[in-house]
């Protein structure tokens, strides 16, 4: 049996690419495996590992490389991952970590790898008006901020300011995110996996070009195999 969607979305953090990849989830039928959630809820449960994640994310520099492959190592191999697909946001960073992802999804690797562009002055203006449910991750911005100031529309728990966005971490991150983007980048345009979209605009427009161009490489269904159909960005069948 073919195995489901397995797609990979990159960008600076600011970019959009958690709103962009839980819409992709919901397309294909497939889960969003996030490594910043993963890495809060390890924060939020007091555990070692949680722990020292926060003391690199809070000078805003990156976990190390095998901290992040074990972690993901282990969610792909949950059922409904390994059975149906995924949408990777945050991971891979770096070359040795998209190795390590082809070596997990061996023989055929990721399906495709997004590139979603927006210029660093854009997100670091994003950036800096940023809020995050503490309960389960959503973002806002200076642009879709949630009905109650400092109340998640999704699940009603606090929306705070993360304490990693500072402007000294913001401005680290970001480059740390070029350093080691540019040689990822590469590594997947030989591999003829990598689709550049333009993350600029209203979010249906970014949706939209984002679906185009995994249809264009993979076909309407991006590969997920016994799909009932394409679904909207929402979830719902069309």
């Amino acid at each position: 049996m073919e195995h489901g969607t397995r797609l990979v979305i990159l960008g600076k953090q600011g970019a959009g690419k958690g709103t962009q990849a839980e819409r992709l989830a919901r397309q294909y039928g497939v889960p969003r495996i996030s490594t910043g959630d993963m890495f809060r809820l390890a924060v939020r449960s007091g555990s070692e590992a949680g722990q020292q994640a926060k003391e690199y994310m809070d000078e805003g520099n990156l976990v190390p490389d095998d901290v992040v492959v074990a972690l993901v190592e282990e969610r792909l191999q949950k059922d409904d991952a390994s059975n149906h697909g995924f949408v990777l946001d945050g991971f891979p960073r770096n070359v040795k970590q998209a190795g390590a992802l082809h070596e997990m999804l061996a023989p055929d690797g990721v399906d495709l790898v997004i590139e979603l562009d927006v210029p660093t002055e854009v997100v670091l203006n994003r950036l800096a008006g940023r809020r995050t449910c503490v309960g389960c991750g959503t973002n806002y911005g200076p642009d879709a901020l949630p009905r109650d100031d400092w109340q998640c529309d999704i699940c009603g728990d606090k929306v705070v300011v993360r304490e990693d966005d500072t402007e000294a971490a913001i401005a680290r991150r970001l480059a740390l995110y070029d350093q080691e983007t540019e040689p990822l980048v590469a590594w997947y345009l030989a591999q003829d996996k990598l689709a550049p979209v333009d993350g600029q605009g209203a979010l249906d427009t970014v949706t939209a070009r984002l679906l185009r161009a995994v249809e264009s490489r993979l076909g309407p269904s991006g590969r997920r195999s016994g799909d009932v159909g394409p679904r909207s960005p929402t979830g719902r069948p069309r």
